[in-house]
């Protein structure tokens, strides 16, 4: 147990540096959510480091997600979407701590449980045993099916919602359970 509350506690510290306000990155803006995840494969594939992460209310345009990159890479970055005609509505660079993208994880230990929320989608382990005892949210149809697939089993062998998902649902389960992964496996 103690290994699990150090390493939360390490975690938090390098994510309050990793989420500080930094003027050296930029935010891909697009009109759908299928679009911002094509992108962020597509990107990653190609080796760039880039985050998926909420948009800042001053930028929102209906999708509830923005693609965060180094800005000094805009150029080359855009001009890869363009090609595979996934241009964005908007690339911003993040000049004020207004335009900060926010985190797209919300953390909730329940002492024996611990509840991974990302967007809406939520999964929830038992501490103790690492096994998946809960995953709820959204309204996409996949999302039952998830479900019963995932629930019962223990977190290292579960699969992967990013890989079986096929809505966004999928996708913001997939982002929760990878994050639980980070946080609960060595």
């Amino acid at each position: 147990m103690f290994k699990f509350l150090k390493k939360a506690r390490d975690r938090n510290a390098a994510k309050s540096d990793k989420n500080a306000f930094q003027t050296d990155h930029g935010i891909l803006v697009f009109e759908h959510t299928s679009e911002v995840i094509q992108a962020e494969r597509l990107l990653k594939q190609s080796g760039w480091d880039v985050r998926v992460m909420g948009p800042p209310p001053e930028i929102q345009t209906g999708c509830d997600l923005v693609i965060v990159f180094p800005l000094i890479e805009q150029l080359e970055i855009v001009r890869l979407l363009t090609s595979r005609n996934n241009e964005p509505l908007q690339v911003v660079p993040v000049t004020d701590p207004l335009l900060e993208p926010v985190s797209l994880f919300q953390t909730k230990d329940f002492g024996e449980y611990l509840m991974i929320r990302a967007a809406n989608m939520k999964i929830t382990v038992e501490k103790q045993t690492l096994l998946i005892v809960n995953v709820s949210g959204g309204g996409c149809p996949d999302v039952p099916w998830l479900a019963g697939v995932m629930v019962g089993q223990q977190l290292d062998a579960a699969p992967d919602p990013l890989e079986i998902g096929h809505t966004l649902c999928g996708y913001a389960l997939g982002l929760a359970f990878k994050e639980m992964k980070n946080q609960c496996l060595p």
